[in-house]
Parts: structure tokens; sequence; C-alpha cells
């Protein structure tokens, strides 16, 4: 019995930035399960978040083509454009993050950026005690919270529309190849 062929694909994400991806993603759960049951944990699961983003940032400067910023952070006229074609059903399929997608990577990276940062300085004897520093941290955590949801739905909708599992290809860094009709 022959086996059936696999079907073609393109790397697309490279090992670094799902290594990132994925460590962050961990970095995240921990801080957020920890809290102040385990401060410890979370203080360095809540570095280890902000290393990871400044890694991601150097690769978003530097990195292959579809981990670079200029490549996937769209105009708001793009945006708008991306957003009424998914509207109407007819929206192009992209091989690396599409326009909404890309704007969801920035307020993610520095959503926990702010929480990170906030957290830090209330370890700091200026801002220890200070309910406004609290409040801003809880607040920006629970806004993380919203966006991580936002974007779990993001993937979950495109995997569906453009039948590819978008999870798999974070872990496998691969895609279905560029098809006629697809953007950049």
């Amino acid at each position: 019995m022959r086996a059936a062929p696999e079907r073609a694909s393109t790397q697309v994400w490279a090992p670094w930035l799902r290594a990132t991806h994925w460590a962050l993603v961990a970095a995240v759960a921990v801080a957020w399960f920890s809290g102040e049951a385990l401060l410890q944990l979370h203080e360095l699961a809540g570095y280890a978040a902000l290393a990871l983003i400044a890694g991601r940032c150097i690769g978003g400067w530097l990195g292959g083509r579809h981990a670079r910023f200029r490549q996937f952070v769209r105009s708001p006229a793009q945006v708008r454009r991306y957003a009424a074609e998914v509207l109407a059903r007819r929206e192009k399929r992209y091989l690396g993050h599409n326009p909404l997608g890309g704007w969801m990577v920035v307020a993610l990276l520095a959503t926990v950026v702010v929480v990170g940062v906030t957290g830090w300085m209330y370890s700091l004897d200026m801002f220890w005690g200070l309910a406004w520093v609290e409040w801003l941290h809880r607040s920006l955590a629970w806004t993380l919270v919203a966006l991580i949801a936002l974007h779990l739905a993001g993937v979950a909708f495109t995997s569906w529309r453009h039948r590819e599992n978008l999870v798999a290809a974070m872990f496998s860094g691969r895609k279905r190849p560029r098809e006629p009709g697809d953007a950049d």
C-alpha cells in the first residue's frame, strides 16, 4: 500500500519565533496563575516575559520576512479595508499575519510590556503600596486576558475561514503555500 502524498507546505515561522511565542505563552500563564500566592515565581515569570518581548522586538526589526514588523503592521486604512472585507466575507488569505492579526501582535506585546513594567514599579520603594500602581497592574492584566481571548477567537475564525490550522502552523512553522488571490 502506498502512503498518501504529503500536502505541500512552505516555511513561514522560524524556530526562534515559534519558541519565543510559546515561551511567552508559558511566562504569561505562570505569571497569571502564580499571582500573589507565589510572588517570587510571579515576578520571575514577568521578567521572563519582558526579556522574551525584547528578543521578539529585535526579531521584529532584524528577523526574517514574516517576523518583521514592517511586513505585517499595516496602516489604519489597510486595517479598515481588511475588516470590511472580513465582514463582507471576501477577505484574502495572508501567508503571514493579516492586518488585524498584525495589530493584535502589537497590542499583545505592548500590553505585556506595560503589565511587566507596572509589576516591576510595584517592587520599587518609591511605588510600593501605591494603590494606583496596583490598580493599573491588575487592570492591564485583565486587559491582557481580554486581548488573549480576542487573539484566540481571531485565530479560530481565520483558521475556519481559510481552512488552515494556524495553531499547528505555530508549532510546525509551516503553512500551505501561497495560492492565487492570497495577499502578502
